[in-house]
């Protein structure tokens, strides 16, 4: 159907310049008939003419008509609003200067010129409106902000007791424990999901790679959860930062503008928070403050089940995951024994205990 009305318009584009310029052809050239014979023959031969360069030209026009359908389509109505407001503002302000300007009188001034400024300042105002969405939105949002006991003379609510948006990163939903973590009521305010974290979750589960293509698929499993099964509101943050091309980064940039709060496990992507001023929330921090506390000096039965990196160390592990570094516990690989704690590393990345064999501690 596409293709049938750009034909016909080219069609109609074409009788109407053969309408137009074509009698002053046939004049030019000797041909002489009445008026009306040479208007109407040029109608039709200036039709006839484009209508069989629409033959080759007219896939390449459905194609471009398309892509911009499509491109339209998909972008997120935040996106076409402030874009067009941007276009809009610019063209008004091209129209006032070019007032000005076309009273120039030089003929190669009024005419390019205005041209050139529409066009350039239409494309600043949409661009500037496109980009700066977020900005502009994060300013609105934060002067509609008037609770009912302000109307009545009392003072604002504090900005402290507001909870802030939680934005999760594509490694915390696919660890699947911020859901757990959200059914215990610990999280508060809003969860945002990100578009961009979204699709890169598709990308890695539809992955060649078996297990990418399973943790891609446990992260979707728990956003439906998440979405479905829990008592939490769930946004989705259709916007995008097309100017940085990391997805971290464009988390960190979203924190920003919204005000947020990074949710992850990733240790870079929470040492980038921090040094960029950016709240964060790190999963592996909370579950590391809930373990049980290990003092030098305890006792504990273990089972060794690997070398260590250096030399007669062996290495095991708690129920929960945390790594036990038992020093001359290499002779005990495949055993379960006594240790006694020496020391208890805590970082952000985990938590790390270093033990003794306790036979080894009674024979000292």
């Amino acid at each position: 159907m596409l293709k049938r009305i750009v034909q016909l318009f080219i069609v109609i584009t074409g009788g109407t310049i053969g309408y137009l310029y074509f009698p002053e052809l046939f004049t030019t050239m000797g041909l002489t008939w009445q008026n009306w014979i040479q208007s109407v023959l040029g109608a039709v031969l200036g039709a006839l003419i484009l209508f069989l360069f629409t033959f080759w030209i007219v896939d390449y026009i459905v194609d471009f008509l398309r892509w911009v359908e499509d491109t339209l389509v998909r972008a997120p109505v935040a996106d076409l609003l402030f874009g067009s407001l941007g276009l809009i503002v610019g063209l008004i302000i091209a129209y006032l200067i070019n007032i000005p300007v076309q009273d120039i009188q030089i003929q190669v001034v009024n005419q390019v010129v205005p041209i050139f400024l529409t066009f350039l300042l239409g494309y600043f105002g949409f661009q500037v409106g496109f980009k700066r969405k977020d900005e502009f939105l994060n300013l609105v949002s934060k002067k509609d902000k008037k609770p009912e006991d302000e109307l009545q003379g009392d003072s604002t609510v504090d900005p402290a007791l507001v909870p802030k948006r939680k934005i999760l990163d594509t490694s915390v939903i696919i660890d699947g424990r911020i859901a757990d973590i959200c059914d215990t009521h610990f999280l508060e305010g809003t969860i945002v999901i990100p578009q961009f974290v979204l699709e890169e979750l598709q990308h890695i589960a539809d992955s060649s790679d078996g297990l990418k293509r399973n943790r891609g698929r446990r992260g979707l499993d728990v956003l439906n959860r998440l979405q479905k099964d829990l008592p939490v509101n769930v946004e989705i943050y259709e916007g995008d930062f097309e100017d940085i091309q990391e997805v971290d980064s464009k988390l960190v940039k979203l924190a920003k503008v919204m005000d947020g709060i990074v949710v992850t496990n990733d240790f870079n992507l929470n040492k980038v928070c921090e040094f960029q001023n950016v709240q964060v929330l790190n999963i592996n921090d909370l579950a590391n403050a809930v373990k049980p506390v290990v003092l030098p000096g305890e006792e504990m039965t273990i089972q060794v089940i690997k070398d260590g990196k250096e030399q007669n160390q062996g290495v095991a592990y708690l129920d929960d995951g945390t790594m036990i570094v038992v020093e001359e516990g290499k002779d005990f690989i495949g055993k379960t024994i006594e240790v006694v704690v020496t020391s208890v590393l805590q970082t952000s990345a985990g938590r790390m205990i270093f033990a003794k064999p306790k036979s080894l501690e009674k024979a000292l």
